[in-house]
Formats: C-alpha cells, sequence, structure tokens
C-alpha cells in the first residue's frame, strides 16, 4: 500500500504537533512505521490520505458502533448545526438525551454532559470526594480512566499500599489518595478497605476493563465490590467510557445486573462528537453545582452539536435486538478465527464481550489482570498488524487495544476479515 502522503503529512506534523500527533497511541510507536492519516469514512470502511480502503475495527476507539457517517446522525446533526454549533446555554437537546438514557437506564436517575470520558471519571472522582467528605480512591491495575491526575497511578511495591505516578507532572500529593490494587483479587479489596476504610471515598473501576487488554472480570468479583460499597459506605464507581451502551444499552451494570452508584460515560453518547458524561442518583447528582457544593463547570458541556448526534445514535440503538445481533455477529468472526488457531495449535486467544474483542498472543483462555499479558506478545502483534494493514483491514496500533465490530459490518465484511486475521497470524507465528 502507498504511504508517501501520510508519511509527508507525519513530517509535517511533527513540526507542530508532540510527537506529531494529539494523542500517544496515534503515533504507532508499538508498530513498524509511521502513523496513517485517515480522510473519509461510511459504515465499516475508512479510506487513508493515500486513497488506502480499510474495514474499519477501531471504529474511533469504539463510538462509532453505527459506524462511519451514519446517514441519520448525519442528517440530524446537520439540521441543529444550521442553528448554531454552541451557545454556552441550554438548549433542548441536552434535556432530550438525557430524558433518552435515565429512561432507559434503571441505575441512574440524573446526569451531567462533559466534553470527554477524562472529564467525566475525573467529575465523578470530585463528586465522591465531596459526596463521602473521605479523600481515597481505591482504583485496579490494568484499568484506565483517562489522564485525570489522581488516577494515573500504578501499583506500589505491596498489595494494598499507595499507587506511584505513571506520569512527570503530578504531584505526589496526589498520588497519596489513591490506592491501586490487583484486579480480580478479593483479599486486597479487605485489606485496603480495612488500612484506609476510613477515608476511602469510592471504589473505581472499569467493570468490563478494555483499555489494557480485555480482561473480562469474573461476575462475583463485580458483586463482592458492591457488597462490600454497600457495608461500608464507600461509593462504587464504574468508569462505563468503553463499555457504556457497548454491550448493552446500560452498559456493564445491566450485562451484569449490578448496581453502581456512580457510572461515567464517553464514545457511544456522542455519535462521534467530544462527549462523556457521568450519573448517579438523584440524592448524589444533588450534590453539583449550582444545587450543591461540588463545582463542575463547562462552556461546550452539552452543546447542540453533540446532543444531536448523541440522541440520533442511541435511539437506533434502542431497537429491539440490536445488540443481540452486534454480539452474534461479533462471536461469529471470533469463532472462525480461533477454531483455526486452535486447529493449528497457536498459543493464541481471542476474547470478546459484546461487540468488544482483543487478539491475546498467548494460549490462556483467561487473562483477567495485565501481569497475564504475555509482554512478548507485542513483537508477534507488529507483523500481524502489518499483514492485516496489507489486506485492507485497520486495527487499533497496539497489541493492548482492543476491537470493535459496528452495526455497519456486514456478514461478508466480518466473514473476510476472519480470513484476514487467519492468514496474518500465519504470518506472525511463522517468525
Amino acid at each position: 500500500m502507498k504511504r508517501s502522503t501520510s508519511d509527508r503529512l507525519y513530517e509535517e506534523a511533527k513540526q507542530y504537533l508532540p510527537g506529531g500527533v494529539n494523542s500517544p497511541v496515534r503515533a504507532f510507536r508499538s508498530v513498524n512505521g509511521a502513523p496513517i492519516f485517515f480522510e473519509k469514512g461510511k459504515g465499516s470502511q475508512v479510506w487513508d490520505a493515500d486513497g488506502n480502503q480499510y474495514t474499519d475495527f477501531c471504529c474511533s476507539w469504539g463510538p462509532l458502533i453505527l459506524g462511519h457517517a451514519n446517514d441519520q446522525v448525519l442528517s440530524d446533526v446537520s439540521e441543529v448545526m444550521m442553528n448554531g454549533t454552541s451557545f454556552g446555554a441550554p438548549s433542548k437537546y441536552e434535556s432530550e438525551l438525557a430524558r433518552l438514557i435515565v429512561e432507559n437506564h434503571r441505575f441512574i436517575e440524573k446526569i451531567r454532559f462533559v466534553n470527554s470520558g477524562t472529564e467525566a471519571a475525573m467529575s465523578a472522582i470530585r463528586l465522591a470526594r465531596g459526596y463521602t467528605g473521605k479523600n481515597k480512591v481505591v482504583k485496579f491495575e490494568g484499568c484506565y480512566h483517562g489522564h485525570v491526575d489522581s488516577l494515573m497511578v500504578k501499583a506500589g511495591s505491596g498489595l494494598a499500599t499507595l499507587g506511584t505516578s505513571t506520569s512527570a507532572g503530578i504531584p505526589e500529593s496526589y498520588v497519596k489518595e489513591t490506592i491501586v490494587l490487583p484486579l480480580n483479587n478479593e483479599d486486597a479489596v479487605n485489606e485496603a478497605i480495612e488500612k484506609y476504610g476510613d477515608d476511602i471515598a469510592c471504589i473505581a473501576i472499569e467493570p468490563i476493563p478494555a483499555n489494557n487488554g480485555l480482561l473480562l472480570q469474573d461476575k462475583n468479583f463485580l458483586q463482592f465490590l458492591r457488597k462490600r460499597c454497600d457495608e461500608t459506605g464507600i461509593l462504587l464507581f464504574f468508569d462505563e467510557v468503553i463499555s457504556g451502551f457497548r454491550v448493552s444499552f446500560e452498559g456493564a451494570a445491566g450485562y451484569y445486573g449490578i448496581k453502581p452508584d456512580m457510572i461515567a460515560f464517553g464514545k457511544i453518547i456522542g455519535g462521534g462528537f467530544p462527549v462523556g458524561a457521568y450519573g448517579a442518583s438523584s440524592k448524589v447528582m444533588d450534590h453539583i453545582a449550582p444545587d450543591g457544593p461540588v463545582y463542575q463547570a463547562g462552556t461546550l458541556s452539552g452543546n447542540p452539536v453533540a446532543m444531536a448526534a448523541g440522541i440520533a445514535q442511541l435511539k437506533q440503538c434502542l431497537k429491539p435486538g440490536f445488540y443481540d445481533a452486534l454480539e452474534a455477529k461479533t462471536k461469529r468472526m471470533v469463532e472462525r478465527v480461533q477454531a483455526v488457531a486452535d486447529e493449528k495449535g497457536w498459543p493464541f486467544h481471542m476474547f470478546h464481550v459484546g461487540s468488544i474483542f482483543w487478539m491475546s498472543f498467548s494460549n490462556k483462555n483467561k487473562v483477567q489482570r495485565s501481569d497475564e499479558i504475555d509482554p512478548n506478545s507485542s513483537e508477534r502483534f507488529k507483523v500481524f498488524f502489518d499483514d492485516m494493514l496489507a489486506q485492507g483491514m485497520y486495527v487499533g496500533p497496539s497489541s493492548y487495544e482492543v476491537g470493535f465490530v459496528s452495526y455497519a459490518h456486514t456478514e461478508e465484511e466480518l466473514a473476510r476479515a476472519a480470513e484476514a486475521m487467519i492468514h496474518a497470524l500465519d504470518r506472525a507465528y511463522a517468525q
């Protein structure tokens, strides 16, 4: 495939942008070559600056559950944009999207719109602290909650010790308020509560961890967290920026039937536009300004363009059978690939939940913690990624990133994708 135009654009971008990108994974540092610059997307397909066409399984990292440039989303957004793009003041679209979500999600009563998943997580953490009057937050190794200072933290040296920063520029005082635990470890949770419980505002978790591989948790671990939070008055915070409206309309909370005290949303509720949100019971949300003492604001929060896109997209997600059909066709693609991998004896396992999938280059059929991921898998993934590109298939440029199937992917496209994956795996395991 031709890459000269993308290469030229990247060299130009490096003169003005750190690393030539506005988000690190886009720099292709985990794979070979320079980043691909995209120009167009429609349905399941994308085209780059050199005119190469790909079947897309990145889907803008998840929000494009209907595929690129969905006709209904574009129509509704265009109509709204003709009357203005932002007012910094209320519009009816905020209430319409809020009502659509709240009336179809049994675990939240009020919602506040923001502009990104990071902002949603940050605001939810502040709300938890303001509501409980406590300071510390528990998070889990392998879960990502955006680039929030207090959550950019990795585990310390002990089972339930305070964490250490994963980024420069984060004061040690922030890090001291975060306790990082291993996933799927009840003893670690109990120890943290025993040691710090009087000052823990919330336990934060991706109920379906999907930012560092797909670390599917046992339902009983999530139920255990709910039980311990009930016993201690700690708030249970589900970060559903990826899983929300992706595995079901009620996200992982509905998928597992577990009620969190707070939920962060993002991705899908903007229909491809920048958006985020956090929601909870009225009792908790009434602590947010202007009703309560916890301040949070945003000029572009709830802007009519993003709200209109979200309304148009979520209405389609509410159609009967939408999620069942999406999960079924994802499962068929995964099973085609896994059957061949098993037959050939490759140390490979493809995990999936709903329409999310992840390729693990090891023979473990259960990976629930980040330290269970084979650190050498990235080398095989580079070969796999290059071969997929050559076959016109685009997945996220890192072995730790998950993939997404959209409603726009047809059975024929998914069958071709499965064959492409098998071909790419054959190359990767021939090394």
